[in-house]
């Protein structure tokens, strides 16, 4: 069976913690994976337009499910935008802003958005993951949809977060932790999973042709359902035990090494 799609999440995957990549190594591979039909996608939590700034010379040749699946490209082409609607943007809204721990972020196609009463360190941050994050005084200036929330708070209200959201706004959205904090509101069924098995239609894949590469909570669809699901070496125990596979760190080229054994059909891909 020839493998057809790889696809990696970005932050404690395919980059290292110095949110960079070797990128004359795979620079190199990415030739080859043109020249074996291989597509190569980028499924992250992140906005769009970040994640195309890793990628300046192929992003026009390549695949992106960004902020988790809500927003689908190739080839600079739109396959998918979810939709949160206005009645449930509300209800997301009114129960966040009741909780004084939390900082938020709206997330549409166009841009994000927080508020100003956040802190400066909330959006330093937040920048490096948003390139297009406008500080605003009220949500209700936003005119677009939203089609994610992104969450910042404390490690330890984590877990109790979760749950109440899963209680307080089931069948509205799906809380999903993306690491260090974070948590990701999205369309419920509208998951990273979802994104690439979109672009599988197009391409005609089949799901024990695709390798998934991650790290955090965000990415248990994609490895789940792949034919070839890696976690990461740094991911939590949790991540590891749903993958099928394990490779090195992301500090460690953990998906360039699997890479390099997918186009030399060595062990599993013999």
């Amino acid at each position: 069976m020839s493998i057809k799609i790889i696809a990696v999440d970005m932050d404690g995957t395919f980059l290292n913690d110095q949110m960079s990549f070797d990128r004359k190594r795979f620079s190199a591979q990415y030739s080859q994976l043109k020249e074996n039909g291989i597509k190569f996608v980028v499924a992250s939590g992140n906005q769009y337009y970040q994640l195309i700034s890793f990628f300046p010379d192929i992003a026009h040749e390549i695949a992106f499910v960004a902020e988790n699946g809500a927003y689908v490209s190739n080839e600079n082409t739109e396959i998918f935008c979810g939709k949160i609607t206005s009645d449930d943007c509300h209800k997301v809204l009114k129960t966040l802003l009741t909780i004084s721990y939390l900082d938020v972020i709206f997330c549409g196609k166009n841009g994000a958005y927080m508020l100003s009463s956040s802190d400066e360190e909330f959006y330093t941050t937040m920048s490096k993951y948003y390139h297009r994050l406008k500080i605003i005084d009220d949500f209700d200036q936003v005119t677009e949809p939203a089609f994610k929330f992104a969450i910042s708070l404390p490690n330890d209200e984590l877990p109790d977060f979760m749950a109440f959201i899963e209680h307080k706004l089931a069948g509205i959205v799906t809380p999903v932790s993306s690491g260090h904090g974070s948590v990701d509101l999205i369309i419920p069924g509208v998951h990273k999973a979802n994104g690439i098995k979109l672009l599988q239609d197009i391409w005609g894949v089949k799901d024990e042709e695709v390798v998934t590469f991650g790290d955090g909570g965000n990415d248990i669809e994609m490895l789940q359902y792949a034919g070839f699901g890696y976690a990461m070496a740094n991911a939590p125990d949790k991540i590891k035990k749903i993958a099928k596979y394990q490779t090195d760190s992301n500090n460690d080229f953990g998906v360039l090494n699997v890479i390099d054994k997918i186009l030399k059909k060595e062990p599993p891909f013999a």
